[in-house]
């Protein structure tokens, strides 16, 4: 990170949640944050509790490029000397649906927002970052490295985020510029999918519904970490020296990613299958099966 004096990151999905606490914790630590989310309203009332030009407010929709384009002209009249610290790659859609539910349009927009965004954001901005040998950080999930029903789309967005992080890392570092790929567990925010499940959808019967309504559960279940929590742990990891690429925070972020790299697929399924009630949808469907047969 520069030593400039005056310290400055751009944060996307600032409007609440994850995004929410770091632009505070970032202004906390001396940072002049340029908080951007689509809800300006919402970032007006972040800013109101610092004092003037301390957060920024910036409407922004991350699957926009045109609107991409315009924040990299914006910072380039207003970032002083032309050095971003810190680019915190934030803003995301969840979708909690199994894989064959998902529709074309919504498909295009988790992709668009989860993963092109972010990419066209880091390419944009990346001259800013090398002035200032700043840090990338990206919001990745456990979801991108494990197996979690009903989450298919999702977890490819993020898969392929990590793999993205993990090769910038590589070319960015002969700038001097660090990347960070946070692999997230369980963080206490609103965003939980709760699309209900249509009736076209052949997990559509009682035990598939209960089994979906036990997934979207998941994280409220297991002990979620507040979002400051993780704010605060991810601020330290910018302020650091380290350079590790891959750091964990969250609930159960590190125990199911050593899970995941040292456990035979089986039992990874199997578990899965008994966590999240598979087996009694599995079950359900040989059921059907079998009457199908007699009749």
């Amino acid at each position: 990170m520069s030593s400039s004096v005056i310290k400055t990151a751009l944060v996307t999905g600032a409007s609440s949640g994850i995004g929410y606490a770091v632009v505070k914790e970032l202004a906390e630590n001396g940072f002049t944050v340029y908080a951007c989310a689509r809800r300006l309203d919402l970032l007006e009332q972040l800013s109101r509790g610092y004092e003037a030009n301390k957060v920024i407010p910036y409407a922004l929709d991350i699957s926009n490029f045109e609107e991409i384009v315009q924040l990299k002209e914006y910072l380039s009249k207003h970032l002083p000397h032309q050095r971003l610290d810190v680019l915190y790659n934030n803003a995301g859609q969840s979708c909690t649906m199994p894989a064959v539910d998902v529709t074309n349009e919504r498909l295009n927009q988790l992709f668009q927002v989860n993963v092109i965004g972010h990419m066209n954001i880091t390419s944009q901005l990346c001259q800013f970052l090398i002035n200032a040998k700043g840090t990338i950080v990206f919001t990745g999930s456990l979801s991108g490295v494990s197996v979690f029903p009903f989450g298919a789309a999702y977890a490819a967005t993020k898969a392929a985020i990590h793999q993205y992080a993990r090769v910038l890392h590589a070319e960015m570092k002969m700038f001097d510029v660090r990347v960070i790929n946070a692999i997230t567990g369980g963080v206490s925010t609103d965003i939980a999918d709760k699309s209900p499940l249509p009736k076209s959808s052949p997990f559509y019967f009682p035990e598939g519904l209960k089994a979906l309504e036990e997934r979207k559960l998941m994280s409220a279940k297991n002990f979620p970490m507040s979002a400051e929590t993780y704010a605060q742990k991810l601020v330290k990891d910018i302020l650091s020296p380290r350079d590790p690429v891959d750091v964990y925070r969250g609930t159960l972020a590190s125990v199911v990613s050593w899970l995941m790299m040292f456990a035979p697929y089986w039992l990874v399924e199997w578990v899965t299958f008994k966590k999240f009630k598979l087996d009694s949808v599995e079950k359900a469907l040989g059921q059907k099966r079998e009457t199908e047969k007699q009749e």
